[in-house]
């Protein structure tokens, strides 16, 4: 990380954050617009499972676009509804305009907008927004906080207790092929706590303090760009479950410390 900040002035680090900014408000927009309206229009991603996509999700990422293609024309852009756009300067805004669309189209106000910019080295800058609530976690270039109803407060994951005393989040309690539930049920019998459901917003309750734990499979680079940067800057950790990167997806571990981080790694891998 510290390499990555060093290739990058002051002044693009602030026109980063200031354009990140800019494109979670344009999704906030787009997306409460369409929360909980009766005539949402939602389909299916896939046939054998539904995997839902809004108008909310495509309105959101197409705002962000046309925001990067007028303030950031050179950095790549990799979007879950319209993919990848190539670039030319070693940037990509990794964008997720609703992480948790299931609870969207339900009503929840548990999901949120997902932005990140990374570098070749990974995420360097993020912002988890949940736009019904007003909150906004941000985390990179020096910056770890949480702006939202109770005011501006610094981010700081929690510090290190017994695996038998801490909360595990998780979406979905079938997590991933059987192999990777059972190894997430070896985890889940130890704490004291299991809750499921929160998508993107379980990786910000890491960065805030309030849990120790977020397991899951089956992740995308657009589910967690964000989520590692924010969690990162609050001191926790996020890899994958061997304990490698994991900006590429995949099997996810977000951890409030290492201590924590390798108890569950050690029940995860049997």
């Amino acid at each position: 990380m510290g390499k990555a900040l060093g290739q990058l002035s002051e002044a693009t680090r602030h026109e980063l954050m200031a354009v990140a900014g800019a494109l979670a408000d344009a999704a906030r927009r787009e997306t409460l617009a369409h929360f909980r309206a009766e005539d949402l229009g939602t389909e299916s991603k896939e046939s054998l499972r539904f995997d839902p996509v809004t108008v909310a999700d495509r309105a959101a990422e197409r705002a962000m676009r046309a925001i990067l293609a007028l303030r950031r024309p050179q950095d790549a852009i990799l979007g879950e509804e319209f993919g990848n756009r190539a670039g030319t300067s070693g940037l990509t805004w990794v964008l997720d305009p609703i992480d948790g669309t299931r609870g969207y189209l339900s009503g929840t106000p548990t999901w949120g907008v997902l932005v990140a910019v990374s570098g070749t080295a990974g995420p360097l800058y993020g912002l988890i927004d949940q736009p019904y609530i007003g909150e906004r976690f941000a985390g990179g270039f020096g910056v770890a906080e949480v702006i939202g109803p109770m005011g501006r407060k610094p981010l700081a994951a929690r510090p290190p207790r017994p695996l038998a005393q801490a909360i595990l989040f998780s979406t979905f309690p079938e997590v991933g092929t059987p192999e990777e539930a059972a190894a997430f049920a070896r985890l889940a019998g130890q704490v004291r706590l299991v809750r499921y459901g929160m998508d993107c917003y379980a990786y910000a309750l890491v960065a805030a303090g309030q849990i120790d734990l977020v397991v899951e499979a089956g992740l995308q680079p657009y589910d967690v760009a964000a989520p590692i940067a924010v969690i990162e800057a609050a001191g926790g950790i996020v890899s994958d479950w061997q304990g490698g990167p994991a900006a590429a997806g995949g099997r996810i571990i977000a951890a409030a410390n290492a201590e924590i981080h390798a108890a569950a790694l050690a029940l995860l891998n049997g």
